[in-house]
């Protein structure tokens, strides 16, 4: 399988994948960031699609903090017990790292969105879309947290993950759309030629740009 170019490129070929839901009021696109967010805005285009956020953070273990022991989002928290267990994590080094993972989450909220409400879910149709699937740790507490505001649906839309992770969305998804589901998974970075890093100042400029194509939003 050939990796994606890019996030724009792997975000114009989700779009076409979706573009049965194109043009409809009750759409929502929710982008995780960082990664997330250039996907967004591919979708936005051609589904002409609201864009909007949903702001996790992976709980990493202490010392190897690319592991997730689990993951965190607005109300919501997912952890992979087997990790936390393998990995000795006391409830005390728990609650330490998802505190400071809370207060990046708000701080990510304040600078991304400032004070702009956030748009209610009940009823809509709501695509959730990253970058990528890897242990599914975050996904998974994306979608609980949308699940609680009474969606009419959700899909998940994401360009690669491996079989194992994508299967533990079945019973909680209304739809998954992804591009390529490799066996041999290693990371999600290694699907893309470029996988650079964002700032906050590129979320900023993308989610600006998305607002602009929807005329200041709705």
């Amino acid at each position: 399988m050939t990796p994606f170019e890019n996030r724009v490129e792997a975000g114009r070929m989700l779009a076409e994948s979706l573009r049965d839901y194109a043009n409809r009021k009750d759409v929502i696109v929710l982008a995780l960031p960082r990664g997330g967010v250039p996907l967004g805005l591919e979708l936005v285009r051609v589904l002409h699609a609201p864009l909007d956020l949903m702001l996790v953070r992976k709980l990493g273990v202490p010392g190897h903090e690319e592991l997730a022991m689990g993951a965190i989002a607005s109300g919501e928290r997912v952890l992979n017990d087997d990790v936390v267990r393998g990995c000795g994590i006391t409830d005390e080094a728990l609650e330490a790292v998802a505190r400071d993972e809370q207060a990046e989450l708000e701080r990510r909220a304040k600078r991304y969105r400032g004070d702009k409400p956030w748009p209610k879910l009940k009823d809509r149709c709501v695509i959730l879309v990253d970058d990528g699937i890897a242990t599914g740790a975050t996904m998974e507490v994306a979608v609980r947290a949308v699940r609680q505001q009474q969606p009419a649906s959700i899909v998940l839309a994401v360009p690669v993950a491996p079989p194992s992770s994508l299967h533990r969305f079945s019973a909680l998804v209304d739809r998954i759309e992804c591009l390529m589901t490799p066996e041999a998974f290693w990371a999600i970075g290694a699907w893309y030629r470029d996988f650079s890093q964002l700032n906050d100042e590129q979320v900023i400029a993308m989610m600006r740009e998305a607002e602009d194509l929807q005329g200041g939003g709705r």
